[in-house]
């Protein structure tokens, strides 16, 4: 019965949520022509943002946790659990101070408004996963950007979403790949909680009335241990704090 309650307000959801992709796909496409990068980026910025607070609208609420300084003027490696299509815009909204950029899969590349525009186009980098020597290189080369810029990286290490919240084993590849070619860089380690449960019944219809939070834990510096020390510190913070 519950779910049959939830047409409508998705439905509504989802028709805002396809004209703003529209819409923004538009106003990046601008920003990029007319402003270059600052100009793509206040586009992408009030989307993410946008879309974040879309989800109020089925009375889901936003909670970021952040008890500890973010560094600045240092590149970023955002390391975090994934759970849904909705953790991409409040980490983007909440950081976007700090450039955040994603390593994201190739299929998300083409063929989706907004999205696809500002994954090809904002400094993010596009992994084929089926062909290791290529998403080792776009990740190697993604360092080095984000090192030279003192941007952000982001990083799903589980690979793909987990669909009841309990987190998938992690893969150390691509953190790996990015400390040794962002090698002044500081890694976040982030926790995700309850945003499966938007997806609770599959895309559509979109749940109701779910406490999202992202926990943003203590930096630590890339070079302060060897990774393979820094890497279980990391994936423990994340899982420990999952609920």
């Amino acid at each position: 019965m519950k779910k049959i309650l939830l047409y409508i307000p998705s439905a509504i959801f989802y028709i805002f949520y396809g004209s703003f992709l529209l819409f923004f796909h538009v106003l990046q496409w601008l920003g990029f022509n007319l402003g270059k990068y600052k100009g793509h980026k206040l586009a992408v910025d009030l989307m993410n943002c946008t879309l974040t607070y879309l989800l109020y609208i089925l009375g889901n609420r936003i909670q970021f946790i952040s008890k500890h300084p973010i560094p600045k003027n240092v590149p970023l490696i955002v390391v975090s659990n994934h759970q849904s299509m909705h953790d991409i815009s409040p980490i983007s909204c909440f950081l976007k101070k700090y450039h955040p950029k994603f390593v994201s899969k190739i299929e998300l590349g083409k063929g989706i408004p907004s999205v696809s525009y500002n994954l090809k186009h904002g400094g993010s980098v596009l992994i084929d996963r089926k062909d290791p020597r290529q998403s080792l290189a776009a990740i190697r080369d993604f360092g080095k950007y984000i090192e030279k810029n003192n941007y952000t990286a982001v990083i799903f290490p589980e690979g793909t979403r987990s669909k009841n919240g309990v987190p998938k084993r992690f893969s150390e590849n691509g953190l790996k790949m990015l400390t040794k070619f962002a090698p002044s860089a500081y890694v976040i380690p982030v926790t995700i909680n309850n945003c499966w449960k938007l997806n609770k019944y599959g895309m559509f219809p979109l749940n109701m009335g779910i406490k999202v939070t992202f926990e943003f834990h203590k930096a630590i510096e890339a070079k302060s241990m060897k990774f393979e020390n820094l890497f279980k510190k990391v994936e423990e913070t994340i899982k420990n704090n999952v609920v």
